[in-house]
């Protein structure tokens, strides 16, 4: 029987070790006396209607997730805590060497991945937009759209974008920053195969996003500020889920994917069946 009274997160399940990663802070709360439970959506737009509806009390949101739910829930939403992992990130665009700028791509092929994907998608694609190359006609987006609704949330439309770009499918290939670095660590290409030919402004990803504010999400933010990389019994905790420290939220770092939101339209049809 579920405890009406506990903290309920939501969460999307993009891969299978989102059950232990929840399973583990549940374990951890409660034994902070924190009641707690979690939801697993099969993708962000379910999950945002969800607490916009009042059905859970904090969702783990992507970055667009964020914005989706910022704009539906104007002057309400709060981001209260994230990962060091999610501050300051960069996406990069790749090419083979010879390409040594974002204007060389004029009438080229641009690989990318899945539509919804803020890192290697919607801000790599504002950032040739403002550049002056208009995605679609200044451009070809090649879209690898592997599982959409989960917000690139995986590596797979990343990976698919850059085979493209080795095979000679696409001129160009956009991922973030550290999926280029753990490409490279796995052979995926060479050392001096491919080159970065732009590299974006620093963004934030992730976000504990609420609605309301109550003692109980007080105590969850408490908690997971108070926790330390060095208490074995957190560390593992902190590994699955891909972080040393979490932090005070912050929404700064979600200008240019706002951009991108506008310039493309990403969300309209999406927020108008919200009123």
């Amino acid at each position: 029987m579920s405890d009406k009274s506990a903290l309920v997160l939501g969460a999307v399940a993009y891969d299978a070790k989102v059950v232990p990663i929840w399973e583990g802070f549940r374990a951890y709360f409660e034994a902070h006396e924190l009641p707690f439970d979690y939801v697993l959506f099969s993708n962000y737009e379910r999950q945002v209607e969800a607490q916009l509806a009042g059905a859970i009390d904090v969702a783990w949101n992507s970055p667009l997730a964020w914005i989706e739910t910022a704009r539906a829930a104007p002057g309400r939403a709060r981001a209260i805590a994230m990962r060091d992992t999610d501050c300051d990130l960069t996406s990069v665009v790749l090419a083979k060497p010879g390409v040594r700028a974002l204007a060389d791509l004029r009438g080229k092929r641009v690989a990318v991945g899945a539509a919804d994907s803020p890192q290697a998608t919607l801000i790599p694609l504002v950032a040739f937009a403002e550049a002056g190359l208009r995605p679609g006609l200044d451009i070809e987006v090649v879209r690898h759209d592997v599982h959409v609704g989960k917000h690139g949330d995986h590596i797979g439309g990343e990976r698919d974008a850059v085979r493209a770009l080795l095979e000679g499918r696409a001129d160009a290939a956009c991922v973030i920053d550290g999926n280029r670095l753990a490409f490279a660590r796995e052979g995926l290409f060479g050392p001096n195969e491919l080159a970065v030919v732009h590299q974006t402004p620093p963004y934030d990803h992730c976000n504990f996003t609420v609605l309301t504010s109550s003692p109980s999400i007080d105590r969850f933010r408490a908690l997971l500020l108070a926790m330390s990389y060095h208490d074995p019994t957190v560390r593992p905790l902190l590994d699955m889920e891909g972080l040393k420290q979490w932090r005070e939220g912050r929404t700064t770092g979600y200008a240019q994917l706002a951009r991108a939101v506008d310039r493309f339209q990403t969300i309209e049809a999406w927020l108008a069946r919200q009123h």
